[in-house]
């Protein structure tokens, strides 16, 4: 009984941290708005289209200013206070949140401000993402990286247990409606900003005077270098691009395939959203007493064959409650290899680089949104089952191959020497610098050669 109580206390012990207790209820608010606009989006796009088509573009462009914003969201966490950060892009959440719902309060929504909106939320995720990790590993250092981390997914996979299905329901009451939904999102937002406010504004030591590009480009050097981290970096972005995409077609599944429509067929889109939330809610206590454990790196492989198989079951479903069983394994397994990826990839970084490495393994969910308009215009081609069960194959598929090459790794490791260089063929500025693992280790700031790469 000691033994179990032990373990509780331990899966929380990061919140006993005040400022990390802060920043993660600032998480709690920012998500619950997040994951509301993430279904509202969808349910408007659905019913001013009726097409899976459209249903891709706004992710799409979701996905495309996410993949642009992302980089340079990785060196303003390692340039910038990770507090401004987070203060200027959740004023863009709630901005957007706030816009939208006046727009369809005052019935002017048009379907290209559902694409804006997805825009630049695509943007503030790209900067806020990167911030949040980094300055979690600021808060609790890197002895509790692992627990923290799955503390902040905790709170993304709790909203979500109420998120989605509140921006249902509340889509589907006349009193509130999307509109009403879509300010009550923006509620959320400000009491997320109010909170990030009472945050400690960190200065970063020794921040870097190089042009953006030149970081992001030596943050790109940094993954190459390390052969395991840029395993883990690949295998996730297949992963989540391909696996993730189920949740951009829900309306279309629930409302096509399983012939739920009207204000019934909203609710069900909530509720198939909380369903994941529950899977990943079940499996966050249990797994943050043991992210920083030796075999985090085996079960972040078993869940990753975990997660592909869940998405071609879903595939299979006959109907809408089985497929509510489905997504709960979904959103445990999605929860467990996020969880351990990013705990593993930041274990295997230093913390001049920790920012732009976070920025590089949030590319995954700009690859998602932008994979999902060629997966839409599939889906009106092979049908929305087969597209699914596609994205699932495309899952199980990485997580073999990763697991493969790390055994290989595992057994025959090759010298640091013989590891391919980090800079690229392509001359470097003058500006930039020249950096081989050969050299020592110094600050990157100082316009000196990156320190040499060390493998786990």
């Amino acid at each position: 009984m000691n033994t179990a109580r032990d373990e509780f206390r331990a899966a929380f012990v990061s919140l006993k941290i005040p400022e990390y207790r802060t920043l993660w209820w600032a998480g709690v608010f920012s998500f619950m708005s997040v994951q509301m606009q993430f279904v509202l989006r969808g349910i408007l796009a659905w019913d001013l289209t009726r097409r899976e088509g459209a249903l891709g573009l706004v992710y799409f462009f979701f996905g495309l200013s996410m993949l642009i914003a992302t980089p340079f969201g990785g060196v303003a966490a390692d340039r910038f206070p990770r507090r401004t950060t987070l203060l200027v892009t959740q004023s863009m959440i709630f901005a957007g949140a706030a816009l939208m719902g006046l727009a369809v309060v005052t019935d002017l929504i048009q379907f290209w401000m559902v694409v804006v909106a997805g825009v630049i939320q695509g943007v503030a995720f790209g900067f806020y993402g990167p911030a949040r990790v980094a300055f979690a590993a600021d808060l609790v250092g890197r002895e509790q990286l692992g627990n923290a981390i799955t503390l902040s997914l905790l709170s993304m996979s709790g909203t979500r247990v109420i998120a989605p299905s509140l921006a249902g329901v509340l889509a589907g009451v006349a009193f509130f409606g999307v509109g009403g939904a879509y300010l009550i999102s923006s509620l959320f937002s400000f009491c997320s900003l109010v909170a990030i406010w009472r945050l400690p504004s960190i200065p970063i030591d020794n921040p870097s005077t190089r042009r953006p590009v030149a970081d992001i480009k030596l943050g790109v050097q940094y993954v190459r270098a390390n052969p395991s981290l840029r395993r883990l970096v690949v295998a996730s972005v297949a992963i989540i691009m391909f696996g993730f995409n189920y949740v951009a077609f829900l309306p279309a599944m629930v409302k096509d395939v399983f012939g739920l429509d009207g204000d019934q067929g909203n609710a069900w889109i909530g509720l198939l959203s909380m369903a994941s939330a529950i899977g990943a809610v079940a499996v966050s206590i249990p797994l943050a007493s043991r992210a920083d454990g030796a075999r985090a790196k085996w079960l972040m492989a078993m869940s990753g064959f975990l997660f592909g198989g869940s998405v071609i079951a879903l595939a299979a479903t006959p109907g809408i409650w089985l497929a509510f069983a489905v997504i709960i394994v979904i959103g445990a397994a999605t929860t467990t290899y996020q969880s351990l990826s990013n705990t593993l990839a930041l274990q295997m970084t230093e913390t001049a680089f920790q920012g732009r490495v976070q920025s590089i393994m949030q590319l995954s969910f700009a690859a998602f949104g932008m994979m999902a308009l060629p997966l839409g215009v599939l889906a009106e081609f092979i049908t929305l089952r087969w597209t699914i069960a596609v994205m699932g194959g495309v899952a199980v598929a990485a997580s073999a191959i990763y697991w493969s090459l790390e055994m290989v790794s595992k057994s025959d490791k090759e010298p640091l020497a013989d590891e391919e260089p980090l800079v690229d063929d392509e001359p470097l500025a003058d500006d930039e610098p020249q950096v081989t693992v050969a050299e020592p280790a110094v600050p990157p700031s100082a316009g000196s050669p990156m320190p040499p790469v060390r493998t786990r």
